[in-house]
């Protein structure tokens, strides 16, 4: 490793370690990044898993906040190679009848689907996709007087529900199931509060700009922005995996794509005993298992609908996927888990040989679990696709264990870097004027353990380097708005 000084270190090359090492950039420092292993991009990493020519999504697939990031869009990472996919159909949710509800760009369309709820889905969504670009310098962010108070509060009476009592506004099985699919985005009971919230920011996402997905796989994104804080002047060093502050050169700040458990570790003797014990507490939530697929032609869904969807909950009724995540989240193993499936071949052909296609698949599990759930996901797609089964030539798993191992930022296979719930919202990893410093001089986290929390957007690197460079180096980053 180089031992010249650094204005700053990034520790992560995730979406967050990259956004916030080109913000650094972008203001003139001199910026290195560490990344652990040989590859870059943390969750946004794309693999032939199963069979040779079969290119599958290791962990992020589908990228509905990548394409509404306000930081991502001042970005020009179209010069960089990175091209949308946009499928017709956001998600499609399938019900036992044969027939789906389905999310399109239209809001109109997409309510006049729902029959008797076309008007409570209207007046749930609209106001919020027409203050959208109000209210996302408001909720991508840290704890702050709104920008935006009446919009926010708006959003606010609905978001803070949970989605268990926002469904009731329904009386179909479709509006009420569809939403539970985007709520359980949440990975938590749906009996939560706040579970409402990241069903609505999806849905809203869904009707601005779809549910893309990357030409190529999710790498697509991450070498993009790799590409572009080269470009900038930044200077990268892969296969250094930092396991303690000793290890890193000088720099005047170091920010840390990584969670409350790495922090521990790698800093914890630097850290004051107050945020020491806050970080102790900090709480993870449910695994996941995942499941890739190697097929031999495309899943062969009985509703129509889903044939055209990029992203496809499976879970049935409102009442199934409520009880599954209540379940998974009390350390039990649902027989009939809520799958999130992503079938991104349908629209993409370099993700499979000529003829073939690839499908990507994961279910909420109780945290750090080992069990298998192969069969269980395989179950639940063969029951709204029957003969799914035998158009399988080649599969790869991951459980909540491999998942911590490939990415140490999942812990016990937690995904989103941190429980999401209501007291982990906007103050993790702790209560404090803002989350992204640590009580260390200089060392801050960018990680999804921070505001606004997972999610491909970038947003939490963008925000901690924006506090590094005004506590620092006493300048202001570019606005995004």
């Amino acid at each position: 490793m180089r031992n010249s000084e650094y204005d700053a270190v990034v520790v992560g090359s995730g979406p967050n370690g990259l956004a916030a090492a080109i913000v650094l950039q972008q203001a003139g420092l001199s910026v290195l990044l560490l990344e652990g292993k040989k590859e870059l991009g943390g969750g946004l990493r794309t693999a032939e898993l199963t069979l040779p020519g079969f290119r599958h999504d290791i962990c992020s697939a589908i990228h509905p906040l990548a394409a509404a990031s306000p930081f991502f869009q001042t970005l020009p990472l179209a010069q960089y190679g990175l091209e949308y996919i946009t499928p017709p159909v956001a998600a499609a949710h399938p019900f036992d009848d044969g027939t789906a509800a389905t999310v399109v760009n239209s809001l109109a369309d997409t309510a006049r689907s729902l029959g008797a709820d076309e008007r409570a889905y209207r007046q749930l969504l609209e106001p919020i996709v027409k203050s959208w670009p109000n209210l996302a310098p408001d909720i991508l962010a840290p704890l702050h007087v709104p920008n935006h108070p009446l919009d926010m509060a708006r959003f606010g009476l609905s978001a803070l529900q949970p989605a268990t009592l926002l469904t009731k506004r329904f009386q179909t099985k479709e509006a009420r199931g569809l939403f539970a699919g985007m709520a359980a985005h949440a990975i938590q009971p749906l009996e939560n509060l706040t579970t409402s919230a990241i069903g609505l920011v999806l849905l809203t996402a869904a009707h601005r700009k779809g549910w893309p997905l990357p030409k190529g796989g999710s790498q697509q994104i991450a070498d993009a922005l790799v590409a572009h804080f080269v470009a900038l002047g930044g200077q990268i060093e892969t296969g250094t995996f930092i396991r303690s502050s000793a290890q890193l050169p000088s720099a005047k700040a170091v920010l840390l794509d990584i969670t409350p458990a790495q922090l521990l570790q790698l800093a914890g003797h630097k850290l004051s005993s107050i945020y020491q014990w806050q970080l102790r507490r900090y709480r993870y939530g449910m695994g996941v298992f995942k499941v890739d697929w190697a097929l031999d032609a495309p899943i062969p869904f009985t509703a129509e609908g889903c044939h055209q969807a990029g992203t496809v909950h499976l879970g049935g009724t409102l009442e199934e996927i409520a009880a599954g995540e209540k379940a998974s989240a009390a350390g039990q193993h649902p027989a009939k888990p809520f799958v999130l499936l992503a079938q991104q071949s349908l629209f993409d052909d370099t993700r499979a040989p000529a003829g073939k296609h690839t499908a990507w698949a994961y279910c909420h599990v109780p945290n750090g679990s080992t069990q298998d759930m192969t069969t269980a996901i395989e179950q639940q797609v063969e029951r709204f696709a029957p003969g799914f089964r035998e158009r399988i030539i080649g599969r790869h798993t991951f459980n909540p264990a491999q998942m911590e191992a490939h990415n140490p930022n999942y812990v016990g296979g937690d995904i989103n870097g941190g429980l999401l719930d209501l007291t982990q919202l906007f103050t993790r990893p702790a209560l404090r004027a803002s989350p992204y410093r640590t009580s260390q001089a200089g060392l801050y986290l960018c990680s999804s353990a921070t505001p606004p929390g997972g999610g491909v957007h970038g947003m939490c690197g963008y925000h901690a380097a924006s506090r590094a460079l005004r506590d620092v180096f006493h300048l202001k980053p570019a606005p995004l708005y």
